[in-house]
């Protein structure tokens, strides 16, 4: 009984604490929206894209085929990639017409 009181205790004090598996609900039901933006997944990427912003032409191939949406646009213009969220799939670097994205190992920038 004093298990109890100590939980409800805690949630009082805390009460963005995660519930417990008997507080959880029945099947799956989404009760609260999720957002991507809060799951940084670039993390465990195995290469990064590099582009040569010298050869760029903007066409935005690579902003239409990202499927991480990671690629950062301003004035309809492509002026970086966001490493919060890329991959390293390198579908960017693939689909390039004048091929000025390169794919770089991540190794040589992690120490």
């Amino acid at each position: 009984m004093k298990l109890k009181q100590d939980k409800k205790q805690d949630k009082a004090k805390n009460p963005n604490a995660k519930k417990g598996w008997k507080e959880l609900p029945i099947g799956t039901l989404v009760l609260e929206p999720g957002s991507s933006l809060n799951y940084k997944t670039g993390d465990w990427r195995t290469f990064r894209p590099e582009t040569d912003f010298k050869k760029c032409i903007h066409c935005m191939i690579c902003w239409i085929n990202c499927p991480d949406s990671a690629i950062t646009v301003k004035d309809g213009k492509k002026i970086g990639t966001n490493l919060d969220y890329c991959k390293g799939c390198g579908v960017c670097a693939d689909e390039c017409p004048v091929k000025c994205i390169q794919m770089v190992e991540e190794s040589k920038y992690r120490k």
